[in-house]
């Protein structure tokens, strides 16, 4: 009995001592858990921050968001980052909608569209473009985070016949070679919404003042042909564009498919990356178009004092390693690890050089484009009076009709599918009592170029006729009034060699201008383009009108020159004056 007593009494020490064991083990436990729980900063308030980019970059952006915030949050401080992509189109328009004004091309925001606490575009020219119009909601102070150039996108078979990678190639070269030789397909990404497209855009224009010589209509004439070369092969996106690269070796396929196209040299890399059937070159051509730089720009002024501290990251190496993974440079024109050296790409230095035109300059430019570009509603109405028949010796003696025909079917060589065209021609008692007569009524020229090219053909003077202008002007204006098209450019375009000259009566110019006040809608604005050939024209006259309605008046003093005349005024319709 006193064993198992004994062995009882030490069975309750040992009980004992394991429940004390147990109560360590717990409190240990317990202050563990509290240790954790108060040595690391609490994010239950962390602070927001968010940040909008290009596709192109936000893969960089991402990773770099989540280390710093990792690292910042070691260090006490709990920051919740979120980086979205957003087309920075989207967000210049809705940055312009805050001032209530739009960007050429680009129209207004889209319903969806979010403005960030901090911006990364992925050019300064967005920048240039809105400070012309909200000058006070863009900071002067954008960082460029990351760089990459834009180059000429070219299959390399293709290339190699231009010379590449010995040979340097210019922007002049290409764009009189665009202008000149139908097999050379050229593309571009819309230039209103797309900084490589609108980089492009701004170097090949100057190029064809450069192929120009000098001579201001041969630099328009030039510039305009081009210009419609590159609207058919534009798009709106980036990916459909490069789409239209050829995808075999063969001579068919590389004829038929695009030639040459600004990209940025990401695109190019990206591109190459899933090692196509045919690589593109890029091409380093000068002059150098502005580069994509990525400016940085915070928006949110109370989240700027977070927003500075997280761009300091930027100027780090592991970030720059980041953009060289996805075929970026850092902003200096270095590169990370990763990055795939495309062949005879500049130096650093040289990369890193990033001149920007004006806003009015951009602005000007991309209002021509628009002009030349956007689908159009036109009336072409063509003088058959008996002046027409007058020979145009610096023509070989070509008569003034056959000059203005001939400037009629190249010019309708420019216009493309999506636009509708009508033609008239006029004189006096052209048609019964009316002094016009409908030759082809205004429709799509996807079906009707043929008709509209075989009226051209038929049109003959009439040898008695006079020149009833003004009646005609009038008649003109309220067809083109009454099929109005929103969406395009309605316009009438008149080509007369004389002054108004009806036996009949008809309306003065007074009458005139108050006839056309009178039935002006501005919501539906009409540009009346007036074209003079020859030195019997009353320019004083014709830009009275076009002055008080809508439009532009231009003079071929030597009616051999009506071509380059027609070129630049269908160039410049985007341009023409506004209504007084």
């Amino acid at each position: 009995m006193k064993g198992r007593h004994r062995s009882a009494g030490s069975s309750g020490g040992a009980l004992k001592l394991g429940t004390a064991a147990v109560a360590v083990l717990v409190i240990l436990a317990g202050s563990w858990y509290a240790f954790r729980k108060y040595s690391q900063p609490s994010c239950g308030n962390a602070a927001k921050l968010s940040i909008g980019a290009p596709a192109d970059i936000a893969p960089a952006l991402k990773a770099q968001a989540s280390d710093w915030s990792a690292q910042a949050k070691l260090n006490g401080n709990c920051v919740d980052i979120e980086v979205f992509e957003e087309d920075p189109a989207d967000v210049s328009a809705a940055l312009a909608g805050k001032a209530g004004k739009a960007l050429t091309g680009v129209g207004q925001a889209n319903g969806k569209t979010r403005v960030p606490d901090v911006w990364v575009a992925d050019s300064s020219l967005w920048l240039q473009r809105l400070r012309a119009v909200n000058a006070q909601g863009i900071p002067q102070d954008a960082k460029s985070i990351a760089h990459s150039p834009v180059v000429l996108a070219m299959p390399e078979p293709i290339a190699t016949t231009f010379g590449w990678p010995e040979k340097k190639i210019t922007y002049p070269d290409l764009i009189t070679k665009v202008a000149t030789d139908q097999k050379v397909k050229v593309g571009i990404v819309e230039p209103s919404r797309d900084s490589t497209g609108l980089g492009g855009l701004l170097t090949l224009a100057a190029a064809a003042q450069a192929a120009g010589g000098g001579n201001a209509t041969q630099a328009t004439q030039v510039a305009t042909a081009a210009l419609r070369a590159l609207a058919s092969g534009r798009s709106s996106v980036r990916a459909d564009l490069i789409q239209k690269f050829p995808r075999s070796s063969d001579p068919a396929t590389l004829s038929s498919g695009l030639t040459v196209a600004p990209l940025s040299e990401q695109a190019v890399i990206q591109y190459n990356a899933v090692q196509p059937p045919v690589r593109l070159a890029a091409i380093y051509a000068e002059p150098s178009p502005p580069a994509l730089d990525y400016p940085a720009v915070v928006l949110s002024s109370d989240k700027a004092s977070i927003a500075n501290e997280l761009l300091k990251s930027f100027d780090t190496q592991d970030f720059h390693d980041k953009l060289g993974a996805i075929g970026l440079r850092a902003a200096d024109g270095s590169t990370g690890k990763g990055f795939q050296n495309p062949s005879n790409a500049p130096a650093p230095a040289a990369a890193a050089a990033n001149a920007l035109p004006d806003a009015a300059t951009i602005e000007g430019l991309l209002t021509k484009w628009q002009a030349i570009t956007l689908p159009a509603r036109m009336l072409a109405v063509i003088d058959v009076s008996g002046s027409m028949l007058e020979p145009v010796p610096t023509a070989g003696n070509a008569t003034r009709m056959q000059v203005t025909l001939e400037a009629a079917r190249k010019g309708m060589s420019l216009f493309d599918d999506s636009w509708s065209l009508g033609v008239w021609e006029f004189s006096t008692l052209m048609d019964g009592n009316k002094d016009y007569k409908q030759l082809v009524p205004i429709g799509p020229l996807v079906s009707q170029r043929a008709q509209c090219l075989q009226a051209l053909s038929s049109i003959t003077p009439k040898r008695n006729g006079d020149t009833a202008l003004y009646d005609t002007i009038l008649a003109a204006y309220k067809t083109v009034q009454e099929g109005y098209e929103s969406g395009r450019i309605n316009s009438i375009i008149v080509m007369t060699d004389g002054e108004n000259d009806d036996p009949a009566g008809g309306l003065s110019l007074e009458q005139l201008i108050a006839e056309l006040k009178k039935v002006a809608d501005p919501a539906k604005p009409i540009q009346v383009i007036l074209i003079g050939i020859g030195n019997k024209v009353n320019e004083g006259a014709m830009k009275q009108i076009t002055d008080a309605i809508g439009g532009g008046t231009f003079v071929a003093a030597d009616p051999a020159k009506i071509g380059d005349i027609f070129l630049q005024a269908i160039s410049l319709r985007g341009q023409a004056t506004q209504p007084k």
